[in-house]
Parts: structure tokens; sequence; C-alpha cells
């Protein structure tokens, strides 16, 4: 029955918006999402590259967006404090560097920069903080077009604390089509897995996902 329903032809979600494409249902969350017509897709904008939704690109303000994210990042650090005594110092010392890095800051490009490596240091704490794992068959390794399975990988990384600007990412690369070609299918990955025992991945808490 699954597999009947997801071969219906519906109309974009987007319909109202222009969009006169018509989809299988199964692929229509994956086109909806990266439909031009969305209101609510993230585009980049030309003068600072933060990914805006297309509904409020024009309210969008470089520097006081770039300004805000930052304030929001050095909230989440602050909030992290409370909870995990134990990383104090660090914490602190990030605080430190951003009030350093904000005061210094004379152009709205030096706020960027700012704001690329606290998100880099946000991404690294959240792998940190997650259990390692190792892939033991590189064989039976598949890929995630399936869109319920999608959306559960999804809640899980919500649930995990993974930053919210790179989940799509991680649901996108989730796919065959996107890894390298020695995993691109099973045959290369029964071919080449003896080059894979280096490899180490990450497991999200809660689940056989890594």
């Amino acid at each position: 029955m699954k597999n009947l329903l997801g071969k219906l032809r519906v109309k974009c979600e987007n319909a109202e918006h222009g969009c006169e494409a018509i989809v299988r249902l199964d692929n229509l969350v994956e086109h909806s999402a990266q439909c031009e017509f969305n209101p609510k897709r993230p585009i980049p904008c030309d003068s600072c590259e933060m990914e805006i939704p297309k509904n409020e690109i024009k309210n969008h303000n470089c520097i006081r967006d770039l300004r805000k994210q930052v304030l929001d990042l050095q909230t989440r650090v602050e909030s992290l404090e409370k909870d995990k005594t134990d990383q104090n110092t660090r914490h602190n010392r990030d605080i430190s560097r951003l009030a350093r890095m904000i005061e210094q800051s004379s152009s709205h490009r030096s706020i960027l920069q700012i704001n690329n490596r606290l998100v880099e240091e946000q991404i690294l704490r959240w792998s940190e903080s997650l259990s390692s794992a190792r892939v033991t068959r590189w064989g039976g390794v598949i890929s995630t077009p399936d869109s319920v399975l999608q959306r559960i990988i999804r809640r899980s990384l919500d649930e995990s604390g993974c930053p919210q600007h790179i989940v799509s990412d991680l649901i996108e690369n989730a796919h065959e089509r996107k890894w390298p070609g020695g995993l691109a299918t099973l045959e290369t990955r029964q071919l080449n897995r003896r080059y894979y025992d280096d490899y180490v991945t990450k497991r999200i808490p809660g689940t056989r996902f890594t």
C-alpha cells in the first residue's frame, strides 16, 4: 500500500506560489524543500552569504542578523556553562575571545568570520559529544532515500543536539548519490572494505544510526 501511494502524482505544495510541477508523492517532501517557489526555502544573501528564508530576504540586514546570530551562539554557550560545570573554563575562554573579536571587528566581514568560526566550534562540540562507533559491514551500508526513514533520522539528530543549520545537509548527504566513488555502490564497498578499517564514525544516542 505504501509503495502504491508513493507512486501517486500530486501537485507541489507550493502550487499557490507559482510552482506547476507534478511529482510523485514519495518525492513530494524533497521536492517541496528544494522548490524555487517555496517561500521558506533558504537562499544565500549576496552580501554576507547567510542563508535566509526566501520570504524574509527583503527584511534581512546583514550586520543586524549576523550580530543576532553571534549573540544567539553566545547565549547557547552560556547555557552550556550552566549544564556542564566541567567545561566552565573552556566556555569562559570562548566568551572572552568572542567579546574581544566583537570589540576589534570594524567591518561586517570581520563579523562574518567570527560567525563562521563559532559555527565550526559549535559543530565540533556536538560531534565530540557523540560516542564513537565503527562500521563493521561496509558491504551492507545503505543510503536513506526513504522519506519516512529520513524523518526518523532528522528527529534523532535534533534530539542529539545537532546544530540546526547542518541537519538538512546531513540528511541530503545520507543518500548514496552524494557518497564518494569508493562507497557509491554495493560492489565497490565490498571490494574496497579492507581500506575502510581506519574509518571511525559517530553514533546518534538512542538509535542504531551512525
